[in-house]
């Protein structure tokens, strides 16, 4: 028999961005229904992205740091790795996550329901089970909706067969193999990311990436931190290089590159990965028939307050558009509650971090010189260099940066960034920096404990005013 429901705020898509946004209305008294095709909360960072990826890359660190201790009188065997256990520790704590999420949702009496939601209305879904036989409600009448479906992986063009050694990011994270030979087709951050715990469990990896340098959206001082380092781990890496067809062959996958020559060259590898970006999930059956508009990428369009163009959605979350990161939604998912329950939204953050979580991490926040550049904005800029660092060289890890962007006449912190070992944490104080308009002088006068890697902001803010003692003496003019 069908079932309808009436609930306050119904939220389409349990990620960060779904999840958040269900508990913090929940917490304010509303009768919140959240639905999702999966079993339990989380979506695609805790079932198939960010959990899972930073497990394998723990992984790949250990066995690296392993490798790299014979520089410092210690040995060790060749590695025993056991796929099905990584595997299996992987999963683990990918249920340990979402299982912990669907209590909270139970202790707040959210109602979760897994099924697939399609539009009825403005104020109405349809739901289908995704499990035949299961009992969820067959509509839903709702006063307000958020919108928070996510992402997937794209596979555009030439990058499109279908064959099973043709991975994406979510299929590459599963870990049934290791393949001899891999290529990596973009050097983005999830092209990075897994080549680097690829690499580290025995594939030889090669990257091709079209521009003309590895994580083209970073500063290019820090990304030239990771293209060292990365280089050294790599098979190859081809910069300026497209691919052009994918063919599937009984020995593996032949592939066809595009140089910088224009030259084509074919080379064929045991599995490729494909991690060429994402593309929102805004396709939701029935949306058409609201007011929701979409921008020409296909990502919902919002205001300052998540609202769309019909009154009674809102969206947050990858499907929003750039940047897609879990903090991001985590973040809209409170201004849409706040807009639901009439309160104002808080002023658009000053930096919103990213961290590529590589060995070494890169992390920045803020304004990047590039992005001064191209606004012809002024700015000065001040770097120290990890080989200065104390902490740094005892970790065997000096091929560090920290690089700060400064107003050069209010000294003003504009942003931060940092390439080099536990960079995501470290970047936390440059968010502080630049969303609290803390300037040099603030920074650099804050007492930072010895030996540490966090010293390497204060003296990066020491070396703007050319005081920094770990430092050549600048040269004074005449």
């Amino acid at each position: 028999m069908a079932q309808t429901e009436t609930t306050e705020l119904v939220v389409v898509g349990a990620g960060p961005g779904g999840y958040a946004a269900a508990f913090d209305a929940a917490d304010r008294g509303l009768a919140v229904t959240l639905v999702d095709e999966s079993a339990r909360p989380g979506g695609v960072c805790l079932h198939r992205g960010c959990i899972p990826s930073k497990a394998l890359l723990h992984a790949a660190k250990v066995l690296t740091d392993a490798r790299d201790a014979s520089r410092w009188g210690i040995g060790f065997g060749p590695p025993s790795i056991d796929l099905a256990a990584l595997r299996g520790w992987k999963t683990k704590i990918v249920e340990r996550l979402t299982g912990g999420l669907g209590r909270l949702a139970a202790q707040r009496s959210v109602r979760y329901v897994q099924g697939r939601a399609a539009f009825a209305g403005p104020r109405e879904l349809a739901v289908t089970p995704i499990e035949s036989g299961a009992e969820v409600p067959s509509r839903i009448a709702f006063e307000h909706a958020i919108l928070a479906t996510g992402s997937r992986p794209a596979r555009p063009g030439p990058l499109a067969l279908e064959d099973a050694r043709v991975l994406d990011s979510t299929a590459a994270l599963s870990l049934e193999r290791v393949p001899p030979k891999l290529l990596v087709v973009g050097g983005g951050y999830i092209g990075l990311e897994l080549g680097t715990v690829y690499g580290a469990l025995g594939s030889a990896v090669t990257v091709v990436e079209a521009t003309s340098r590895l994580l083209p959206g970073a500063d290019a001082d820090l990304g030239r931190v990771i293209a060292r380092r990365f280089g050294h781990l790599a098979a190859a890496v081809h910069l300026d290089t497209t691919v052009t067809e994918l063919a599937a062959g009984p020995a593996g996958i032949d592939v066809t590159l595009d140089g910088p020559s224009g030259s084509a060259v074919a080379e064929r590898f045991d599995a490729v990965l494909v991690a060429v970006g994402r593309v929102p999930n805004s396709g939701v059956a029935g949306l058409e028939g609201t007011r929701v508009e979409l921008d020409p990428q296909g990502y919902v369009r919002v205001d300052e307050g998540q609202r769309t163009r019909e009154p009674s959605v809102l969206a947050v979350g990858d499907v929003t558009g750039e940047p897609l990161l879990a903090h991001k939604a985590f973040h809209e998912a409170r201004v849409a509650v706040d807009t639901i329950t009439g309160r104002d939204a808080p002023s658009p953050p000053r930096a919103i971090p990213a961290v590529v979580f590589t060995d070494p991490e890169v992390a920045w926040c803020g304004l990047t010189e590039a992005d001064a550049l191209a606004a012809g904005r002024a700015v000065a800029t001040a770097t120290f260099p990890w080989g200065a660092s104390g902490r740094a060289l005892t970790l065997d890890r000096p091929e560090g940066i920290t690089k700060l962007v400064i107003d050069p006449e209010t000294e003003r912190i504009l942003g931060v960034g940092i390439a080099g070992v536990g960079a995501g944490e470290l970047i936390a104080e440059g968010v502080l920096a630049v969303e609290q308009q803390a300037t040099a002088s603030d920074l650099a006068s804050a007492i930072h404990p010895h030996p540490t890697l966090s010293e390497t902001l204060t003296e990066a803010a020491d070396a703007f005013f050319g005081r920094s003692v770990h430092l050549p003496r600048p040269r004074r003019p005449a």
